[in-house]
């Protein structure tokens, strides 16, 4: 019997012992967090962009202008900022768009036309001239040159033969890397029905985009014969243009006792009329 006491008063202790223990242990302390630096604000400048969509040819209303905030590291030089020109939305108002403007584009001075411009004056670059030309489907591609297409200019001329022989024709390149326009008066190259592209574009007049010196060429070669409007590939765009001193010679022709100084097509090796000049003197009666 008193061993049976010592047993239970011996188990009671170790009890009471190990459930101090549990009681007493203490959890370590969770380690203190990291300070970290706080990030430096982002440094941004309110600078003038589209409010939606803006088409070529489209006169600019208050509603396609806005503000917003741009991260100061990445504006450019020609972007309008609104601390330097605050009144820009309404100097802008009635310019005409020269290209097109995406959603929240930077609005760019070289995007936009004059003030009171016409439309079309006002999509065309400083130094260029528009000038028409007749077309017809077989003479563009088909009809599928199209608005902002880049062309090389073909000029085509037939001649009698000589002493009442077969007509002979030739064809030589005049211009080349020109851009097209508008055909007829159509300036954009998509429908105004979902933005598709136009399938082609069949129309009695091509606008090109040409110098001063050009706008010459073009108006006297349609004059003496026939213009054709060959579509470059897209990837060609970059190609230099042939010299156009290259497409057109002046000579001095002496009849009856007057001179007259005459531009003629200049004669390429294994090119359309290769007696071109030597022939000359026969066509005009000398």
């Amino acid at each position: 019997m008193f061993r049976i006491i010592i047993l239970v008063v011996a188990l009671a202790a170790g009890g009471s012992a190990a459930w101090l223990m549990v009681a007493t242990r203490r959890e370590p302390p969770a380690p203190a967090p990291i300070a970290r630096a706080p990030e430096p604000a982002l440094a941004t400048v309110e600078v003038l962009v589209a409010a939606g969509p803006v088409e070529p040819g489209q006169t600019l209303t208050r509603d396609n202008l806005r503000w917003q905030k741009w991260p100061e590291s990445g504006v450019s030089p020609s972007f309008i900022l609104r601390d330097a020109q605050q009144d820009m939305i309404e100097k802008l108002s009635g310019s005409i768009v020269r290209m097109r403007l995406l959603d929240r584009e930077p609005v760019q001075a070289d995007k936009l036309g004059a003030l009171n411009a016409g439309m079309l004056s006002a999509l065309l670059p400083s130094g260029k001239r528009a000038v028409a030309v007749r077309i017809t489907a077989e003479n563009t591609a088909g009809g599928f040159i199209l608005p902002n297409d880049r062309v090389d200019v073909l000029h085509t001329i037939s001649e009698d033969g000589v002493k009442g022989g077969a007509k002979r024709h030739a064809s030589r390149t005049i211009l080349q890397n020109v851009v097209v326009l508008a055909i007829d008066q159509a300036l954009d190259p998509v429908s105004d029905e979902q933005r598709k592209p136009r399938p082609a574009a069949i129309g009695k007049t091509a606008t090109l985009q040409l110098t001063p010196a050009q706008s010459e060429i073009v108006t006297e070669a349609e004059a003496s014969g026939t213009l054709s409007l060959a579509l470059r590939p897209a990837k060609d765009n970059a190609e230099a243009p042939i010299p156009q001193a290259a497409a057109y010679s002046t000579i001095r022709v002496v009849r009856g006792g007057r001179t007259e100084m005459i531009r003629v097509p200049t004669p390429r090796s294994g090119e359309g009329l290769a007696s071109a000049s030597q022939d000359w003197p026969q066509r005009t009666g000398l």
